[in-house]
């Protein structure tokens, strides 16, 4: 889609809430559903949503160029909404506010929408990884120097962008072992009676308290990394402090621009614990070789859809639209299609395009 439209995850939640599910349609009821008459434009509402609930998907307030040329950095996916959506933005704005609004537009719940995401990747996924068994608690605090340098860098930059009124805010390395230790420290490092009984002890050698503390510590890595009412107590608390680090930054003139944002000490945790597992999952060679195969998959189907011909290839609702425009429109229905496929299908959908494995005419699209 590079040089029709783009394609970008935030625009396409827009887009299938607004078009793509099949519920609503802007002309009357009839036997047939059409997508488009007779000017050619396209009638689908999707779930036919209030324009404040649509509002509150809308968190980049930008229309993404629809060739890559026109993109200011070409190298990266460029984050707002279609082309294709720019009327329907105007009205969402208008209906939110009485009035289009040209100022930098982002409602209160899309704000909050974005807290809970931060949140869930910050804590949730961290729960995965120790259910998983890629990492273990205790992994955090001996990764590789240049994980640490990536995470300090990333957040280094996001606060410099969200919190223009924390300009001297910054961390570095040491506040992110800091900042693990102040997580894990009532899990894995508190000191309890015996703890203390055993510092006390002055005929017991350094080296084997340090053994002792050592292997308590390993023990509740494990068993929080193993035990999953250990582990879903911790995400709780996780996810309760950064609810407490809540607050609010006004808009002078509408309510229903405030937004709602974590605290910039707690925004550092929640960006700590999220890019940690970011660096040591999401981009871990065994991630990254799936990442690759899936690129390839996705690659080859769409390009399959678009040659002459491939709309044969579409279940009847997609391949009616495909038919029905220009070449955007049949370059943004294969996007559609394929972006609305699971992993599962998506891989066997390529299979019967390509594998060796028996085909069947039967099993439908």
């Amino acid at each position: 889609m590079r040089d029709h439209g783009g394609f970008e995850g935030n625009a396409q939640t827009l887009r299938i809430l607004s078009r793509l599910e099949k519920k609503e349609n802007a002309l009357p009821a009839t036997s047939e559903y059409i997508v488009f008459d007779q000017d050619g434009s396209d009638q689908r509402r999707g779930l036919g949503l209030t324009y404040r609930s649509l509002a509150s998907v809308l968190k980049y307030d930008n229309p993404i160029p629809e060739r890559s040329r026109d993109r200011e950095n070409k190298e990266e996916v460029v984050k707002g909404y279609y082309r294709g959506d720019f009327e329907l933005v105007k009205e969402i704005k208008r209906a939110v506010l009485g009035k289009y609004f040209r100022g930098k537009f982002k409602t209160i719940e899309c704000s909050i929408m974005d807290i809970a995401d931060d949140i869930a990747y910050s804590t949730y996924d961290l729960e995965d990884v120790f259910k998983s068994g890629f990492k273990k608690p205790l992994d955090l605090f001996v990764l590789p120097s240049n994980i640490y340098e990536n995470v300090v860098k990333t957040i280094n930059k996001r606060l410099k962008k969200q919190y223009p009124d924390h300009p001297n805010m910054k961390v570095n390395t040491s506040d992110v072992q800091e900042i693990l230790h102040y997580v894990f420290v009532e899990e894995l490092f508190e000191f309890g009676k015996n703890e203390y009984k055993l510092l006390k002890k002055r005929k017991m050698s350094a080296e084997a308290k340090k053994m002792y503390y050592a292997a308590q510590s390993q023990q509740a890595a494990q068993t929080l990394a193993e035990n999953g009412y250990y582990r879903t107590r911790f995400t709780s608390k996780l996810v309760e402090m950064a609810l407490n680090g809540i607050e609010v930054k006004k808009h002078k003139k509408y309510p229903q621009l405030h937004q709602a944002r974590l605290d910039v000490y707690t925004f550092i945790i929640v960006e700590v614990l999220k890019n940690i597992t970011f660096e040591t999952i999401i981009r871990a060679p065994a991630l990254q070789v799936v990442e690759y195969r899936g690129r390839d998959i996705v690659k080859k189907i769409f390009e399959a859809i678009i040659k002459d011909g491939g709309e044969r290839l579409l279940p009847d609702d997609f391949r009616e639209t495909y038919c029905g425009g220009d070449e955007l429109n049949r370059y943004r229905t294969a996007c559609d299609f394929i972006a609305g496929m699971t992993d599962r299908y998506a891989i066997e959908f390529y299979t019967r395009l390509y594998g060796a494995n028996g085909m069947t005419m039967h099993k439908p699209l």
